[in-house]
């Protein structure tokens, strides 16, 4: 596969992660929902500090730690991907390669940079937040939060059975996460990945030559047909 069309793919999805995190950012306030679909598919506005999916790590500092680190591992697949597309690998396993580190630009661009270019929007006056605000960001550089915008929740007002250990008789709700386009596309490169991952890594199979003893003399002289 060749590299010019890894770098449109990778270049598609982090412009189509970035345009709608930013139409979200100008025009929905924190917390503000609208369904799309029905009320299983809705768009709502949410802010995390931390991974994918929303999961949090350590406060400040960690948010710094894990920002390094996501920076670091970007460049790293870097070298990583392009060595992939000199060795040939498997075209479906450089395309999910792709679509993982596509997915981890995209949410290390919110983590770099958009506390120093957005204002803070706050659920409760319900500002949307402007862009380059004249009394600057609402965080310093490495400190930006992480768009998210995708909420399914495809069950609701359900209720896990009595009988369940320490959950029993409380609400359930299924999907709860929300999430955005670089969280998709990481893990759809990765389940992609694990699902078929014989075919992407096929062994090469080891070809057995076999001796046959004869009773034959073998020397300068004797022709082997």
């Amino acid at each position: 596969m060749k590299a010019r069309q890894i770098i449109f793919l990778i270049l598609l999805i982090i412009f189509a992660d970035q345009a709608l995190k930013f139409y979200i950012k100008l025009n929905y306030y924190a917390g503000e929902e609208h369904q799309v679909l029905g009320s299983w598919f809705r768009l709502h506005f949410v802010e995390n500090e931390g991974m994918a999916w929303g999961w949090k790590f350590g406060g400040g500092f960690g948010k710094i730690i894990l920002t390094l680190f996501r920076l670091v591992a970007v460049i790293w697949g870097s070298f990583l991907l392009r060595d992939f597309i000199r060795k040939k690998y498997h075209k479906g396993f450089i395309i999910c390669a792709a679509l993982i580190y596509a997915g981890a630009l995209g949410n290390l661009i919110d983590s770099l940079f958009y506390g120093i270019i957005f204002e803070q929007s706050n659920p409760f006056s319900q500002n949307v937040a402007r862009f380059f605000p004249p009394g600057g960001g609402y965080a310093g550089f490495l400190h930006g939060k992480v768009v998210d915008m995708f909420y399914f929740p495809i069950i609701t007002n359900a209720h896990f059975p009595s009988w369940v250990p320490l959950y029993g008789g409380e609400e359930f709700e299924f999907f709860r996460p929300v999430f955005n386009l670089a969280d998709a596309s990481i893990s759809t490169g990765v389940i992609v990945i694990l699902l078929f991952q014989n075919r992407y890594f096929k062994k090469q199979e080891v070809v057995k030559h076999h001796t046959i003893e004869t009773d034959s003399v073998v020397n300068d002289k004797t022709q082997i047909f």
